[in-house]
C-alpha cells in the first residue's frame, strides 16, 4: 500500500502536461507545470538514481512559475542516448541541447547529482539567466561524513555492473538495499513523512534502464562535484544546503558559495540530503524570492 502523498492537493491544483522531445538522438521525457504563459520558466534536473517525481514536492509551492522537467537520459520514461558512455560531459550535452530545444532563456535548477549536472552545462555555454543548485554536491563524495558509505556503494554499482545480467539487475533492483538507502538520508522523525519518503523511493529508486547506464551515472556523480565548474559561472546563482547533509557538510556548503562570482546561501535546517521531499516549502520560499521576474535581479 502506497504511503499518503503530503503534497498532492498542491500538486493536483496545478496543470501538468507530459511531452517528449527528440534530443542527441533520443526522445526525451519531460512534464510541464504551471502556466505555458508564465514570464519565468525553471528547469529543473533531478538527481541520481531519481526522474521527474523527486522535484514536484518544490514545484508545488512555487506558484507562478512555469517548471519544465525531464527525465534524465536512461531513468524514468526516457531511454539512454544511444551509443554513448552516460558520463558528465554526455549529461552536460544533453542538458544544453535539450533546453536549446525546449526551453531556451530558462532559469536552470539541480538537485544533487542535478547540481553537478546543471553546473558543468552551464560553465561549458548553457546560456541561463540564474542558476540554482539544491543539495549541491560541494564536496568530493569520497571525503566526508559517508566517505566510507560511498566506497560501499562503489563496490554495489560496480558489482551490479560486472555480475551476470540477472543477479546484476536483481542487486541493483533489490527493495532492502533501497530501503537501507532511503532510511540513511532520511532525517525527519516524522513517520508519515518518513514513508512518504521510503515509498518515493520504492516507486522511482530503481527506474533506471540498465545498469550500465546506472553504473556510468554513478561514476559521473561520485568522480565530479560543483567546485570545479563554480568559477566558470558568472550568472546570479542561489545555494539552497541542508545543516544535516551527510554527503556534503554544511561548512563544505559555505565554502562553495565562496568559488562562485556571485552566488548567495540559503541554509535549511533540520534536513539533510532530501530537501525536497522533507523541506519542499522551504526551499521553495527561497526559489520563488531568487527567481522573482519582479524583483529585477
Amino acid at each position: 500500500m502506497s504511503a499518503p502523498h503530503p503534497y498532492a492537493a498542491r500538486l493536483a491544483a496545478l496543470p501538468v502536461r507530459r511531452h517528449e522531445t527528440e534530443v542527441l538522438g533520443s526522445v526525451t521525457a519531460w512534464w510541464e507545470y504551471g502556466s505555458a504563459d508564465s514570464t519565468t520558466t525553471i528547469l529543473a534536473v533531478h538527481g541520481f538514481r531519481g526522474d521527474h517525481h523527486g522535484l514536484e514536492p518544490i514545484v508545488a509551492f512555487v506558484p507562478g512559475v512555469r517548471f519544465v522537467v525531464p527525465d534524465l537520459p536512461g531513468f524514468g520514461a526516457t531511454p539512454p542516448m544511444p551509443g554513448t558512455v552516460h558520463d558528465l560531459e554526455a549529461y552536460a550535452r544533453w542538458l544544453r541541447a535539450f533546453a536549446a530545444a525546449v526551453a531556451p532563456g530558462a532559469t536552470i535548477l539541480g538537485h544533487s547529482f542535478g547540481s553537478i549536472v546543471a553546473s558543468a552545462a552551464v560553465a561549458s555555454g548553457l546560456a541561463a539567466p540564474r542558476l540554482i543548485l539544491i543539495n549541491p554536491i560541494g564536496a568530493p563524495a569520497l571525503e566526508g561524513p559517508r566517505g566510507v558509505l560511498t566506497r560501499l556503494a562503489v563496490f554495489y554499482y560496480r558489482a551490479g555492473a560486472a555480475l551476470p545480467a540477472r543477479w546484476g539487475e536483481a542487486l541493483l533492483r533489490n527493495r532492502l538495499i533501497v530501503r537501507a538507502m532511503s532510511a540513511s538520508m532520511a532525517k525527519t522523525k516524522d513517520p508519515d513523512l518518513r514513508r512518504f519518503v521510503h515509498d518515493q523511493h520504492d516507486r522511482y529508486f530503481s527506474g533506471f534502464a540498465d545498469r550500465d547506464v546506472l553504473h556510468d551515472a554513478f561514476v559521473a556523480s561520485v568522480s565530479h562535484d560543483v567546485r570545479a565548474f563554480a568559477p566558470k559561472i558568472h550568472i546570479p546563482t542561489l545555494l539552497v544546503a541542508a545543516d544535516r547533509d551527510d554527503i556534503t557538510p554544511i561548512e563544505a556548503e559555505r565554502t562553495l558559495a565562496t568559488l562562485f562570482p556571485d552566488a548567495s546561501l540559503v541554509e535549511i535546517p533540520d534536513v539533510g540530503h532530501l530537501i525536497h521531499y522533507e523541506t519542499p516549502r522551504a526551499a521553495a520560499r527561497a526559489v520563488a524570492a531568487f527567481s522573482d521576474p519582479a524583483s529585477g535581479a
